[in-house]
C-alpha cells in the first residue's frame, strides 16, 4: 500500500490503494501509445516542454516542498533547494538538448560516403525512484529521456504517494501529451510484469 506515515509520530496519515493490473496495464498502454511523439516531435519542441516543467517546479516549490516534508520528514530548507535543483535540471536540458542530441558525424575511412551517429528514442522506460530524494530522482531521469524523446513509466517509493501525484500533474500541465510521463502505484509483482513486457526497454 502507499501511505504517507508522519515522521515524527510514526502515525499513518493518509493512505492511497495500489493500482489495479489492469490501471497498471493502462499505463503500460498509454505510454506505448504516446511514443509515436518522441518520435514525431522536434528536440526543440521537447526542449521548450521541459523548460515549462521547470518554470512550474519553480512556481509550485512550496506545495512540492511541503509534499516532500510531510512524507519523509526532509527539512523544509533542504526540501525547497531540492525543488530548486529540479529547475535547474530541467532548464539545464531544455538549453543544451539540441546540443546533446545533435548528429555527430564520423570519419570514413574504408570509401566514399558519410556516416553519423544519431540518436533516437528507444520507446517506453520504466524508472523506479527512492523515497529520500523524490523529485531531484525524477527529473535527473525524466528530463534526459523526454529529451531525447523516450516515454516514462513511473513507480515512486510508496513513501511519497502525494509528491508522485503532483509531479504527474505538473508534467501535463507543461503540456507533455498523455503517455508521455505516466505515474502508477504499483506493488513489486505488478513491476516485475512491467519489466518482462516486450515493450519496455528498461
Amino acid at each position: 500500500m502507499y501511505a504517507v506515515t508522519d515522521p515524527t509520530t510514526g502515525e499513518v496519515v493518509e493512505t492511497c490503494p495500489t493500482a489495479t493490473d489492469a490501471e497498471v496495464a493502462a499505463a503500460v498502454d498509454a505510454a506505448h501509445a504516446a511514443t509515436d511523439w518522441g518520435r514525431a516531435g522536434t528536440v526543440a519542441d521537447r526542449a521548450a516542454l521541459l523548460r515549462r516543467l521547470g518554470d512550474l517546479h519553480e512556481q509550485h516549490r512550496d506545495a512540492l516542498a511541503a509534499s516532500i516534508v510531510r512524507e519523509m520528514g526532509k527539512p523544509l530548507a533542504e526540501a525547497a533547494d531540492e525543488i530548486g535543483f529540479c529547475t535547474e535540471i530541467y532548464h539545464y536540458y531544455a538549453d543544451h538538448a539540441e546540443e546533446f542530441l545533435a548528429d555527430e558525424p564520423l570519419d570514413v575511412t574504408s570509401g566514399p560516403g558519410t556516416a553519423v551517429v544519431r540518436r533516437s528514442p528507444v520507446g517506453v522506460l520504466l524508472g523506479i525512484m527512492p523515497w529520500n530524494f523524490p523529485a531531484y530522482q525524477v527529473a535527473r531521469f525524466a528530463a534526459p529521456n523526454l529529451a531525447v524523446g523516450n516515454t516514462l513509466v513511473l513507480k515512486h517509493a510508496p513513501q511519497c504517494p502525494g509528491t508522485a501525484a503532483l509531479l504527474e500533474r505538473l508534467f501535463a500541465e507543461a503540456g507533455f501529451p498523455p503517455g508521455a510521463y505516466v505515474n502508477v502505484y504499483a506493488t513489486d509483482e505488478q513491476i516485475a510484469g512491467v519489466i518482462a513486457d516486450p515493450r519496455v526497454r528498461g
